[in-house]
């Protein structure tokens, strides 16, 4: 079967009994999937694992050297990664790869273990191609991450997203990144100071010049061994905010700059009333993910890479379902891109379908690498 009927199977059949027949609560169905992923992660040697990441493999990945770059001395094997927020622990690592992501990013991790907000905290949203979470950086803390890590031999690039634990007051909030971060500092190739989930009170508060200067400084004096570190922003920052952002970044030079998380914006909600509780949308707290946010995350890069000159480079994700949203993102200025809701609506299928796609792309634009494309609509307004 190749992977266009795969992906028919998965959107005919598979994704309407999950979504809707079964009408399994959204992070139930999510728990149960981490639970199998690190059953894979801890039993490498029994026969079924072996056979279902050959499968895996054979049906999801895809290997080309036009879609491989190097980024920060680091190897990307392609550009499509999984963002955080999916294995929020890093109890599978090492079994990304068999997906066809060319890295992941674990997290969002805090230093002191906590439970997240109370559920129900994650809503699928059908018609708009989206997801509504409140999750509230619910992990099992820095420290077992840390042993998790330790133990996971990894093929691709594994990111490590940071976040401030929520026992922790925001003016404590530079050491509590520092502990999160010394503890994994020898164990993530690349690190991400998390200072915009709305599910936090008061994390975005984070984002202001001289909140973020006093993290990166506690980050940057622990960071001997120049990790490259990235700043994860909102999309409802203000133009001049994201500037701020950006001249902050270059300051302390950071590696680059994620855009963006999820929007607390509703305005290109279709939906009214969330199903799973009955009231409306604007009343329910929480971040909107999937393609609500895809056109503003897109504008975002292309201001970032024009305000940089294409100098800081930028991680894309927000809104990502098909091979055209992924281009847009990277001539806009991403480097690498991330995916999550998209993932969860395509189904297992979207990234080789990505990846194959952005070789189409390439072939159209008479472009060898991936690398060629970064910032090429962009470059031409600079």
């Amino acid at each position: 079967m190749n992977s266009k009927h795969e992906w028919d199977l998965y959107k005919l059949v598979i994704r309407p009994v999950l979504f809707t027949g079964l009408k399994t609560d959204p992070e139930w169905l999510y728990q149960r999937t981490i639970s199998a992923l690190s059953w894979l992660e801890n039993s490498p040697h029994h026969p079924v694992t072996t056979s279902t990441q050959n499968l895996l493999k054979k049906s999801l990945c895809l290997s080309d050297e036009r879609l491989a770059q190097k980024l920060w001395g680091i190897d990307f094997p392609n550009p499509v990664g999984l963002a955080a927020g999916f294995d929020k622990d890093g109890v599978a690592a090492s079994v990304w790869s068999n997906f066809g992501f060319g890295f992941a990013e674990v997290g969002t991790v805090t230093f002191h273990a906590q439970p997240g907000n109370p559920r129900p905290r994650l809503f699928r949203l059908p018609q708009d191609h989206a997801a509504l979470n409140r999750m509230g950086f619910n992990n099992s803390g820095a420290a077992m991450m840390a042993k998790r890590l330790q133990n996971a031999s990894h093929l691709i690039p594994i990111g490590v997203n940071l976040g401030k634990s929520k026992i922790t007051p925001l003016e404590a909030a530079a050491s509590d990144y520092r502990e999160s971060f010394r503890l994994l500092k020898d164990l993530g190739d690349y690190f991400v100071v998390n200072v915009s989930s709305p599910n936090t009170p008061g994390l975005r508060s984070l984002q202001n010049t001289t909140e973020l200067s006093s993290i990166l400084d506690a980050l940057q004096q622990e960071n001997q061994a120049a990790k490259p570190i990235c700043v994860k922003i909102a999309p409802d920052l203000e133009w001049e905010e994201i500037a701020a952002i950006v001249e902050i970044a270059q300051r302390y030079k950071l590696a680059g700059m994620i855009a963006t998380n999820t929007t607390i914006s509703r305005d290109r909600i279709t939906t009214k009333i969330l199903t799973q509780t009955g009231k409306p949308i604007l009343e329910e707290a929480g971040g909107i993910s999937g393609l609500p946010v895809r056109d503003r995350a897109t504008e975002i890069i292309r201001f970032i890479y024009q305000q940089t000159q294409g100098q800081l480079p930028i991680i894309g994700v927000g809104g990502i379902f098909t091979a055209q949203d992924a281009w847009e993102k990277i001539i806009a200025g991403a480097s690498l891109i991330q995916v999550y809701t998209g993932w969860i609506y395509e189904g297992p299928w979207m990234v080789r379908r990505i990846l194959q796609g952005l070789l189409l792309k390439l072939e159209e634009h008479k472009l060898n690498s991936i690398v060629d494309a970064v910032g090429l609509q962009s470059t031409k307004n600079l």
